[in-house]
């Protein structure tokens, strides 16, 4: 009889593991969908209106030349359109990690220039972005290495 507890409990045990680890999947793949639709319309299509129903109610911005919440956020998409009105950036890969989504972008601000890699990294509550951090490194003419930065 306790064998049998034994193996139920075990049994039990693992289907709850694994309902929990398809849910954690399931939430990392939305997760990247929020985050690579918002990223197209805020920097790609230079849409503050449609990227800012992807933002939570408090928008923390770690970028020293950006503001913070979604006035920040709207004040850099006007900056992209009178500047870099050309500007594109490709996502190159996604990670997500629960609640943090990272994105591996080649970015260029004008057509025909080497641009810059990106690592932009996004975190998120309640299926909302409240929070970004990002790195830059320009892409040089001629590299110390063939390894390239994608």
């Amino acid at each position: 009889m306790r064998k049998i507890a034994l193996l139920v409990a075990f049994t039990a045990s693992m289907l709850l593991l694994n309902a929990f680890a398809s849910t954690a999947a399931t939430r990392q793949e939305l997760n990247k969908k929020i985050v690579t639709e918002f990223y197209e319309q805020a920097i790609n299509k230079k849409n503050f209106e449609a990227a800012s129903k992807y933002l939570g109610p408090h928008y923390i911005q770690h970028n020293q030349r950006a503001a913070d919440g979604a006035e920040g956020l709207q004040a850099f998409i006007r900056f992209l359109i009178d500047k870099f009105p050309n500007a594109h950036s490709e996502i190159k890969r996604v990670f997500a990690d629960g609640d943090y989504v990272l994105l591996h972008v080649h970015s260029t601000r004008e057509p025909g220039t080497a641009g810059a890699a990106v690592v932009d990294i996004f975190r998120l509550q309640n299926n909302k972005i409240v929070e970004h951090w990002d790195v830059h490194e320009d892409i040089l003419e001629k590299a110390a290495n063939a390894n390239g930065m994608f």
